[in-house]
């Protein structure tokens, strides 16, 4: 039986990493998955998702593949999202019909929250109707469990306002616990 996945985690949790290892297992077995991103998500160029580790693949964008049939869809073994966090709530509903219609499991991978430490609208929709919900872990500097996406400026201090989606990875977010978040302390 297919199912609604949700694979989140904090920034540098490698869930990219983690997508694409899923995309080459289902290669590997000769299987035809798809892998997708929201338009948005233009770092690394339009068509292309990569991981910081270096790891690469081809992808189709998420508008792109709301225009395919459900008779293309249909010829995919999996479809698998990353940075599902900058869906719509009626994107996360149309992968529901996915799995509920064409019987393929879906795979989204993303952040579950902003800076600001609020739920992201595709984040939360998933929260809502995910069949299975999974932490993709990682550390803060501390050592402890990170779960705070943290943005800060030149200076080092941590952001609490602004807008949503600044696109940035290193150079300005990193992840925290929540202590060293609510302290803003992005390092020792």
């Amino acid at each position: 039986m297919a199912k609604l996945y949700f694979r989140y985690g904090a920034m540098g949790s490698s869930k990219t990493a983690n997508i694409l290892m899923v995309r080459y297992n289902y290669l590997e077995k000769g299987l035809n998955p798809l892998l997708i991103k929201p338009g948005i998500d233009v770092r690394d160029g339009q068509n292309i998702v990569k991981s910081r580790m270096g790891l690469d693949a081809p992808c189709e964008l998420f508008e792109n593949f709301r225009k395919l049939s459900k008779e293309k869809i249909s010829e995919y073994h999996a479809i698998l999202v990353d940075e599902a966090q900058f869906l719509s709530a009626e994107d996360v509903d149309y992968l529901t019909e996915i799995v509920d219609e064409l019987g393929k499991p879906v795979l989204c991978y993303g952040l579950k929250t902003d800076f600001t430490g609020h739920l992201f609208e595709g984040s939360k929709r998933l929260l809502e109707l995910a069949d299975v919900i999974e932490e993709v872990p990682t550390v803060c500097w501390c050592g402890k469990r990170a779960h705070f996406n943290a943005r800060f400026d030149e200076e080092g201090n941590v952001l609490h306002h602004g807008e949503q989606v600044v696109m940035g990875a290193n150079e300005q977010y990193t992840s925290l616990c929540r202590k060293h978040y609510k302290e803003g302390k992005i390092r020792p």
